[in-house]
């Protein structure tokens, strides 16, 4: 076969665009093979974008250069900053998007990337090498073959997709779509052994037909506060959202036809998402609770669609419309689309390393749901890490590995290969050891200039970082000199009590300092939680001499005498990049890290 591209991304959703861009900022001739070309970047389930922690992982893709961040600010409909009555590390964006807008700009941002073709078609069979243990590129199902060292499986729910309601079942990726069938049976056929997840989506709603005036609004926030670093400010119209609740009415018709579920009747094997269930599951597991939540979510400027985020289900469509209209609000609503539970395909994510890449086959690497994960920002993080490595590996270049106390992507990607999820992975700030150093609002000062030198990033993205640390350093070091009252300002502002805006008030000079309102609120974070912040300091510096030991692709594990049989077999299996990833593989005791050590440092 001819090298057609360097690198091949198959699928186009969230994962499989962050995949394709990075690579092709990175200057790489990529290629993106998708069913359909119309769909990429479509949003399968809620059109949302961020909340608790998922924030967190947007603003990261956005100080590497990706797209969520900014396409999410062009087509928001709402925007709202989460637990802000909590400290910094738990704040993260969220915000509500318009569905088909989001799509089509999503669409125009990848046709838009110079060096980065779109291929129309389904990819059923991976290629290897003469010898197997590496990817050679794809054949299509008309027979067409395309070459490419590196290749970024990002199938989402596609892969072996089965889609479930009541009785009713059919293959199937997301409604409508045809599933991606034949590939599963190509990544067996090379050893990779996969597993089964299942996740849901709620009934579609008419807006014409809901009641909205008992029910409890729920602006957006005054004023916005963009996802892109690169928004300099969000000129938006709100829509407004709707909080119901399910009742005890509810719950009795769901136990009644519980038996219809195929989650019930064992149709499903697959495990679904512990923190995102499905209504029925919710009501079964949850006996004594006698309502939920139910949030009334606009899906659009110009679509009469509302997404009742709360009532994922697969019951059958005549169940769906009866509990429904035992809801506040909802008694005469119409369903649009009865909701509908998929399930499909993943890898068992003990086969994947720290740079994404499948062990089992060199140069194939995966991100996105097919790793285990539920939620678009985890996929896009993933696709993102995913393409820079697929980029970096077509280029003969050592792989990059976000550590723990870098980025949330680095704790996401950490987490999955550590252990198999026995269920849909979700991040969350309580995953993060090091989240006060983490923060939604400091995303672009830890990982823009880092961006840059990958080339990932642009000058003027990262002149802007340099520019605004600058001046967050200024006013911190202003802060140390002025005193009032025989204390610096810095003094000062650690007092639960005092803000910057009574800083302010004291010495009106700091008005010089022409802070934005984001970084007033990043000198606010490190000043009052300074001494937190010195001692997970710390903590990362031990980690990173951990993380700092790499150790080389053909290190021979079988010569290192007194390692114990499974630490052997599983580090034969995952081949770990660094010895901070081998110290985290199940199997693995620190006095086999140990051995490793005196090893790699003969």
């Amino acid at each position: 076969m001819n090298r057609d591209f360097d690198v091949l991304v198959v699928g186009g959703g969230h994962a499989g665009v962050e995949a394709a861009t990075a690579a092709a900022r990175l200057g790489r001739r990529t290629a993106m093979v998708v069913l359909d070309p119309a769909a990429i970047g479509r949003m399968s389930c809620n059109p949302a974008i961020g909340g608790l922690a998922k924030g967190q992982l947007v603003r990261e893709i956005d100080a590497l250069g990706g797209e969520m961040g900014l396409v999410t600010d062009q087509t928001g409909i709402q925007f709202r900053m989460l637990n802000t009555s909590k400290g910094p590390a738990v704040r993260s964006p969220r915000a509500q998007c318009d569905r088909d807008a989001y799509n089509r700009a999503m669409v125009a941002r990848v046709l838009g990337y110079a060096n980065l073709t779109v291929v129309a078609g389904e990819a059923v069979a991976l290629l290897a090498n003469a010898t197997g243990d590496a990817i050679a590129g794809v054949e299509l199902r008309d027979g067409t073959r395309i070459a490419a060292p590196a290749v970024v499986l990002t199938t989402g729910t596609f892969l072996g997709g089965r889609l479930f309601a009541g009785e009713w079942e059919s293959p199937g990726g997301r409604h409508g779509e045809a599933p991606a069938a034949r590939i599963s049976d190509s990544l067996r056929g090379f050893g990779i052994r996969l597993g089964r997840h299942k996740t849901g989506t709620p009934p579609r709603l008419s807006r014409a037909s809901i009641d909205v005036s008992g029910l409890e609004l729920q602006p957006g926030d005054d004023p916005p506060q963009p996802f892109s670093f690169r928004t300099e400010r969000l000129e938006v119209q709100q829509l407004p959202c709707w909080l119901t609740r399910t009742t005890p009415a509810t719950h009795a018709l769901i136990r009644a036809h519980a038996h219809r579920s195929p989650m019930f009747q064992g149709r499903i094997k697959g495990t679904g998402p512990r923190y995102c269930p499905s209504v029925e599951d919710k009501v079964v597991r949850f006996a004594d609770q006698d309502s939920h939540p139910v949030f009334l979510e606009p899906e659009g400027r110009d679509t009469d669609e509302i997404y009742p985020n709360g009532v994922s289900t697969s019951l059958p469509a005549d169940v769906q419309l009866e509990f429904l209209r035992t809801i506040p609000g909802l008694e005469q609503v119409e369903m649009l689309r009865p909701g509908y539970a998929v399930e499909y395909d993943y890898i068992l994510t003990e086969q994947i390393r720290g740079d994404l890449q499948v062990a089992a086959l060199r140069g194939l690497f995966a991100a996105g749901q097919i790793n285990g994960t539920s939620g678009y920002e985890e996929a896009a993080g993933q696709g993102l890490v995913a393409g820079l490595n697929a980029a970096r590996f077509a280029q003969g270049l050592d792989p990059v590995v976000f550590d723990r106390a870098t980025a949330y992507l680095g704790v996401m990607v950490d987490d999955l290969c550590r252990v198999n999820p026995t269920e849909p992975y979700r991040m969350f700030t309580s995953r993060a050891e090091f989240r006060l150093l983490l923060r939604s609002d400091n995303a672009d000062r830890r990982l823009s200039l880092l961006g840059e030198r990958l080339g990932l990033v642009g000058a003027a993205q990262a002149d802007a970082v340099r520019q605004k640390e600058a001046r967050i350093n200024a006013a911190r070091r202003w802060l140390d000199l002025q005193r009032q009252q025989g204390k610096s300002l810095t003094e000062w502002l650690r007092r639960p009590e005092i803000d910057l805006a009574a800083i302010a008030a004291m010495d009106p000079t700091f008005a010089a300092m022409q802070l934005s309102p984001a970084e007033r609120s990043e000198v606010e974070a490190e000043v009052k939680y300074a001494g937190y912040i010195e001692r997970q300091a710390m903590e990362v510096e031990r980690l990173t001499r951990m993380e700092a030991k790499r150790i080389p692709a053909a290190f021979d594990y079988a010569g290192v005498v007194g390692l114990s049989n499974e630490a052997r077999a599983r580090l034969q299996q995952r081949r770990p990049l660094t010895l901070g990833e081998a110290s985290r593989i199940a199997g693995v005791r620190q006095a086999d890290v140990q051995l490793l050590l005196v090893m790699l440092a003969r």
